[in-house]
């Protein structure tokens, strides 16, 4: 890796438990009380949509008063097959996807209408079916690909989060940020895809450059950030792809 200038070590690829730069990622677990549809959104859209349906413009669309959101099919494929920079959701059951899609669409005023899963049925027909849905403990990444990703890492990220990936920074002057592996990041981002965790941060790190790292090396640091965390190695590469990353779900060992 060539040297990377200063702005850029501070701006840092936060993979793993992070949010924006140095703020903390809101919890993936459903709010006790809450009804389905926004237990989901809550899980798997809010940290890039937020609870209030704002977003963050442009990089994360506001679902508020989106005339968009008028497109049922369009809301329906988008959440199962993602589209742009937003991942595909292929564990969503039909059923999922309508208690979604009706949230999101008569949530903040927003007044589209009802969605019945027979519906997300029919906009479904003729997508590609998804394929077995894994787990970051069945060995999805090689020993190769963890230290490239360290090497990354080191250049690109120890600087803030610390070379333990404990949140520490180099410079005791500068405040702390998120951990990015082992208990802490199992619980922010437990029951979400490494698609999101992907598209997350290649949408939004290092904070004063979002995207200067390849996707390649956003995978690769995120095989690193596993393998600090204990997740077994495996014959094969994490790709960077989008649809086969979001079929490996993060979560407790079993």
């Amino acid at each position: 890796m060539s040297t990377r200038g200063a702005g850029f070590y501070r701006g840092l690829l936060v993979v793993g438990v992070l949010g924006l730069a140095c703020v903390s990622v809101p919890a993936a677990a459903a709010q006790p009380g809450s009804e389905p549809g926004q237990q989901l959104y809550r899980q798997h859209c809010a940290l890039c949509h937020q609870d209030s349906g704002a977003g963050n413009p442009p990089t994360f669309p506001a679902l508020r008063a989106n005339d968009q959101l008028g497109d049922q099919a369009r809301i329906v494929r988008s959440i199962n097959a993602g589209r742009g920079r937003m991942p595909p959701f292929p564990a969503l059951t039909a059923e999922d996807i309508a208690r979604v899609a009706n949230y999101i669409r008569n949530a903040w005023a927003n007044d589209f209408g009802g969605v019945t899963t027979e519906a997300v049925t029919a906009a479904l027909e003729g997508l590609e079916e998804a394929g077995p849905m894994a787990s970051v403990w069945d060995g999805v990444f090689t020993e190769a690909q963890a230290t490239r990703g360290e090497a990354v890492y080191t250049g690109a990220c120890a600087f803030c989060h610390g070379r333990r990936l404990n949140g520490a920074p180099d410079d005791p002057d500068m405040r702390s940020t998120p951990p990015l592996a082992r208990a802490r990041f199992l619980r922010v981002w437990n029951g979400r895809s490494l698609a999101t965790l992907l598209a997350y941060t290649r949408a939004t790190m290092p904070e004063d450059n979002p995207s200067s790292l390849t996707t390649q090396e956003n995978v690769d640091v995120i095989a690193y950030l596993l393998s600090v965390g204990g997740m077994p190695t495996g014959d094969d590469e994490l790709l960077p792809d989008l649809r086969g990353l979001a079929r490996v779900v993060i979560g407790p060992q079993p």
